[in-house]
């Protein structure tokens, strides 16, 4: 029997400072495996008082299958058990079983224990007789692959027998006259055909773990099963080079010290990944370029989209190994005790966020940061010279949100250590010295962000809406700043940072030239192309324009003060508050801007 964990407190500084030694990392995986012990507990016993959740599977057929593979191939259960296929599926499963998720007939999700079980008998070659579920005509297999019954495809959810014997499985259709037949075959070493599609690998280094590319396992999404979407062999090869170039850009994972290669913030030791799944599918708002997502429950695991290159997809591995990270860490130590309410800026975000996802996103991000930072004259990974510019930016943005976090969270003493380990390395990465043009674009980038968030999230209250109405009128003073309402979330509209794009790619700042970086590759607005270019009145002008043609756009709004304070840099007061401004200004014509602008910048008179 295991005793307590504790965590050596130079590993939790490691993990603190943003990056994370092997050993680090590997303490946290043993974490993982407490936890994920501590579910599946959790998961028989009620399986245990409830035997019909089963359908017509046998939990003690399946707990036995399980006893005598773990006898036979000791270690290869657990290997199984930490797996991200299992782990996601564990969790989703008892959130069906607590009423806080939905899915499959609820036997379907409790009997892919069965589906487990299978797998442990495959690879420790023992003996089992266990029933799975079938969806579709297809059982799947976690780790290993996804097995359709030949013939007349079986429709909804059927359950079917599976017979393991040395490592060569006999599925069997249970009901009568459904057209289905038995399939026999060796899910270890069989290849890829119409009735048997294994797991896709992607080799990391010889000798090394191999890591998951999942199309298939019905777990995979982030919490609701969904159905297999099996790559074309064009896909498939796109994959498979991208990872390439990717592992050949994260470098060897050497060295153990806090400094050493592999070790700090934004290196990553690609073995490390579990699992990475292609975005299934696309979003509300359009494509889904250039995103990616993970859960706690799937150590090591990700959902990406589709990259451009190697650099993108290194630096989204890196981002979601944080996420994976921090997320292990929060299984072993309460960070924060916060209520959830979404009112936070985020300057990666175009909503409001709660402070635990501050946190995510703070650590992911010093993540992030660091990658860049290790690319600074690498013109093999960065041929188009962007590291300095997204470490200036990420850095900017990530010290934002530290400072937040460390005013307003109710961090415990672990959450206080991690807040302040990640201040250290981002207030040391503030001190180098970076290309200062590069420097100044992500300031105005970074500044940009955070006005047009506040003018589409942040809206001044009644009274104070009223008094600044009434000062621009009656040239009477501003009222006082009084804490800003957050803008009802139906009221919010999805919006891009496109400025942010032209700050990244100025080369692109030129008419008709399309914003590359963007998921839907549109032509900029000629407002913004001015702005980036550094004509600051010609911009100022084309915004007002603009909002003549689409009155009441934050966009342009926050153009316009971009562009102001750029020819009026006393004036810069106002992108502070730029809510003020725009219910100043509320009701009232573009050309009242500029009158508008300097009275609410004007010094106020002391008392």
């Amino acid at each position: 029997m295991r005793g307590p964990m504790r965590m050596p407190g130079h590993w939790f500084d490691e993990l603190a400072a943003g990056g994370g030694s092997a050993e680090a990392v590997g303490f946290l995986v043993e974490g993982e495996r407490a936890r994920r012990l501590v579910l599946l507990r959790e998961l028989l016993d009620r399986l245990e008082e409830r035997p019909a959740l089963l359908g017509p599977a046998d939990l003690g057929s399946i707990w036995r299958a399980v006893e005598q593979a773990e006898a036979r191939n000791p270690g290869c259960v657990e290997e199984l058990m930490l797996s991200p296929q299992v782990g996601s599926w564990l969790a989703h499963t008892l959130r069906r079983l607590h009423g806080t998720s939905v899915g499959p007939p609820l036997w379907v999700d409790a009997g892919h224990l069965a589906g487990v079980a299978v797998v442990a008998a495959l690879r420790a070659g023992t003996a089992a007789e266990l029933v799975v579920p079938a969806r579709e005509g297809a059982v799947a297999l976690p780790t290993l692959g996804l097995a359709r019954l030949p013939g007349t495809p079986l429709l909804g959810f059927q359950p079917v027998h599976a017979r393991v014997r040395e490592g060569e499985l006999l599925l069997l259709p249970t009901g009568r006259g459904t057209g289905a037949t038995a399939l026999n075959l060796r899910p270890l070493t069989a290849p890829q055909s119409a009735l048997w599609w294994p797991a896709h690998r992607l080799p990391v280094r010889p000798g090394r773990p191999e890591v998951t590319l999942d199309d298939i396992d019905p777990y995979r999404d982030l919490d609701r099963p969904i159905p297999p979407r099996r790559l074309t062999p064009r896909e498939l090869a796109t994959w498979q080079r991208l990872f390439t170039e990717a592992v050949a850009l994260l470098g060897p994972a050497s060295g153990s010290g806090p400094g050493s290669p592999g070790t700090g913030p934004g290196t990553l030791r690609p073995e490390e990944i579990r699992r990475i799944v292609p975005w299934p599918g696309r979003l509300r708002h359009g494509a889904v370029a250039g995103l990616s997502a993970s859960t706690a429950d799937a150590f090591g695991s990700m959902v990406v989209a589709g990259p451009p290159d190697g650099a993108a997809f290194a630096e989204t591995m890196v981002h979601e190994f944080q996420h994976s990270k921090l997320g292990a860490l929060l299984h072993l130590f309460a960070m924060l005790d916060d209520d959830r309410e979404e009112e936070h800026y985020a300057p990666w975000r175009p909503d409001p966020r709660h402070l635990p996802g501050l946190l995510h996103g703070a650590y992911a991000f010093v993540g992030v940061a660091g990658f860049w930072r290790d690319r600074i004259g690498d013109r093999a990974a960065d041929p188009l010279d962007l590291a300095p510019f997204r470490f200036a930016l990420r850095r900017i943005q990530t010290r934002t949100v530290l400072r937040t976090l460390a005013t307003r969270a109710a961090l415990t003493g672990p959450g206080r250590r991690l807040v302040a380990g990640l201040t250290r390395t981002v207030d040391g990465w503030l001190r180098e010295p970076v290309d200062g043009r590069a420097v100044a674009r992500a300031r105005e980038a970074a500044t940009g962000h955070r006005v047009e968030w506040r003018l589409r999230n942040l809206r001044c209250a009644d009274e104070e809406r009223a008094g600044l109405a009434a000062a621009l009128r009656t040239g009477a003073p501003p009222p006082p700043v009084r804490q800003p309402l957050l803008v009802p979330s139906p009221e919010r509209a999805h919006w891009q940072d496109v400025r942010g794009a032209l700050h990244l790619r100025p080369d692109l700042a030129r008419e008709g030239a399309p914003d590359v970086t963007a998921p839907d590759p549109a032509p900029p607005v000629r407002a913004d192309v001015l702005l980036v270019r550094g004509e600051a009145a010609a911009a100022r002008e084309a915004y007002r324009e603009r909002w003549a043609e689409a009155p009441g756009d934050p966009h342009a709004l926050a153009g316009w003060l971009l562009a102001h304070t750029a020819l009026h840099p006393g004036h810069r007061r106002l992108l502070a508050r730029p809510e003020r401004f725009a219910a100043a200004v509320a009701g009232e014509g573009a050309d009242l801007w500029e009158h508008a602008a300097h009275r609410l910048a004007a010094p106020r008179p002391r008392a």
